[in-house]
């Protein structure tokens, strides 16, 4: 066994050897509000754990508020940041060709903003319908000029450019780090923002320290399902489905109509993609769900940040709050095609890109609606990194993404394989991966032995339960509707006591709907009516 888990953690992994230039600290600046002491004392922790110089840390005074008038970011964010940028040299923006100064040099790549600095610019009143003055978020618009201060920021050396609609990102789809990008008009912007300082704090600083092992565990993606014009998103996804299966992460994938349940039971969650609803559902619902440290998690609404310092509405604050390190949203509609493009980030990521670069090659379009909420300067799968055998919490993991390098392209050796390193470990997250490629080749039958054994081999019945729905979900996918309500009922039984069992009864309430209860008839109808 000893010589099959070296075999396993020793090999070289060719999916990350793109080696994307580093971003310094000296070419980050930090952005704060200078009226907020939690803002202040944020953006010194980061730049603390960062090594940013202090000289890049800009406070600025502004309002308090999460959204504010197209005049107040001109002249509290935008005009007095410029004049900055300008005073120290961080750019050369001789004038070009229409009178207008243009950008040629720009030696401060990425721009952090902070809790404390709005988020949100809020469309210019009179072009607002009168039906709409009263509901928040407004009807979506094309056209329109609201947007996140973020994207904005990121022309921060443009001007005179168009501010109702969109701007074509210059930085999409590309594949090079930032500091090697020749065009000097754009900047990566990040935001430490969330519910509260202490979960910005936290996010900051798993970031940090997750990187210097790599970010290990489970996926789980969460397909729409619901026809035409949803395909998109979809597609995003099954294409991170196969990305994950060259690499070796495990992923559970729910290809329903529904979300994930409520209370399902996503263990060891390190990446979550998923859509498509406007409140946070599933295993946010329950309150002790966490993510795994330095997790990457995104769910795809229209306006999933436009209340992203709320702990419980809509998606981004409460995916925070749940412990997640990063995630992307938009604080207004932004229409599907012009959002971030999921399987993009998902590549990005992999090829040791940070998450701000990622999330930017992600983004056709600037001056919108995004926002990339954690450490921009995150890279969660360096690849550098070097597989530490003594991480026994990490080591199946580890063992899954080397064990897919060596002997993807032959099945034949790879379950064998990976079947005997589990029985030797006693490993139900190998086991459970397993039973996960089993179903993406359509081997149900085989699929549904390695999930009892995964199940045998978990102690956690968190675990076992999850084990127990892959089993149902092969019958369901099937078909076969009577057995998988046969095992859900018996699984109600078993995990009666646990928070995840609200899975179990929200499946039965899908797939055997209770009978709507009798209509009650008023006495004195009844008498007339005889």
């Amino acid at each position: 066994m000893t010589h099959l888990l070296c075999a396993l953690l020793l090999v070289s992994s060719p999916a990350l050897l793109a080696r994307p230039a580093a971003i310094p600290a000296e070419s980050v600046v930090v952005l704060y509000n200078s009226r907020e002491a939690d803002s202040k004392s944020l953006a010194r922790h980061y730049a603390r754990v960062r090594a940013i110089p202090e000289d890049n840390l800009v406070g600025l005074p502004m309002p308090p508020d999460e959204e504010i008038s197209r005049e107040q970011f001109d002249e509290k964010i935008r005009d007095p940041l410029r004049k900055l940028f300008e005073a120290r040299g961080w750019w050369e923006r001789p004038e070009g060709a229409d009178g207008q100064p243009q950008p040629v040099s720009l030696n401060r790549r990425v721009l952090v903003t902070m809790r404390g600095v709005p988020y949100k610019i809020a469309r210019t009143p009179e072009t607002i319908s009168a039906n709409q003055l009263e509901k928040r978020p407004f009807a979506p618009d094309p056209k329109g000029n609201e947007s996140s201060v973020d994207s904005e920021l990121s022309l921060l050396g443009v001007e005179k450019y168009a501010i109702a609609g969109q701007i074509n990102n210059p930085y999409f789809r590309q594949d090079e780090s930032v500091m090697d990008f020749s065009n000097a008009s754009f900047l990566v912007v990040g935001r430490i923002d969330g519910p509260s300082p202490a979960i910005c704090k936290r996010m900051i600083d798993d970031a940090r320290a997750v990187e210097e092992s790599g970010l290990w565990g489970m996926a789980y993606l969460d397909l729409a399902r619901k026809g035409e014009g949803y395909e998109l998103g979809d597609q995003w996804l099954e294409k991170i489905a196969g990305m994950n299966r060259e690499v070796g992460i495990p992923t559970v994938i729910d290809r329903h109509p529904d979300t994930y349940v409520t209370n399902y039971p996503m263990s060891h969650a390190a990446l979550y993609y998923g859509w498509y609803s406007h409140h946070r559902s599933g295993p946010l619902l329950n309150e002790k769900f966490r993510f795994k440290r330095g997790a990457i998690a995104i769910h795809l609404h229209s306006y999933s940040a436009f209340e992203l310092r709320h702990p419980a509405r809509r998606w981004c604050g409460p995916i925070l709050a749940h412990g997640a390190a990063a995630t992307v949203g938009n604080v207004y509609e932004p229409f599907l095609a012009l959002t971030h493009h999921f399987d993009i980030i998902h590549q990005r990521l992999l090829q040791g890109y940070t998450i701000g670069e990622a999330s930017h090659m992600a983004l056709p379009a600037l001056s919108w609606q995004a926002v990339l909420l954690g450490d921009p300067l995150y890279r969660p799968f360096r690849e550098d990194l070097e597989a530490n055998v003594k991480d026994r919490e990490d080591r199946d993991y580890k063992a899954l993404r080397h064990a897919q390098d060596e002997w993807g392209d032959d099945p034949e050796k790879l379950v064998p394989k990976l079947r005997t390193y589990a029985n030797n470990t006693n490993s139900g997250p190998v086991f459970e991966a397993l039973g996960l490629l089993a179903r993406a080749n359509q081997q149900e039958e085989q699929a549904t032995a390695f999930f009892t054994s995964a199940s045998d081999k978990f102690q956690n019945k968190t675990d076992q339960l999850r084990q127990d729905l892959h089993i149902m979900d092969v019958y369901r996918a099937a078909g076969n509707k009577e057995t998988a309500i046969l095992l859900l009922q018996k699984m109600e039984k078993r995990y009666s006591r646990l928070p995840e069992g609200k899975a179990v009864i929200s499946l039965l309430n899908i797939l055997d709907p209770p009978s709507p209860p009798p209509v009650k008839v008023d006495p004195k109808k009844r008498r007339r009516n005889r």
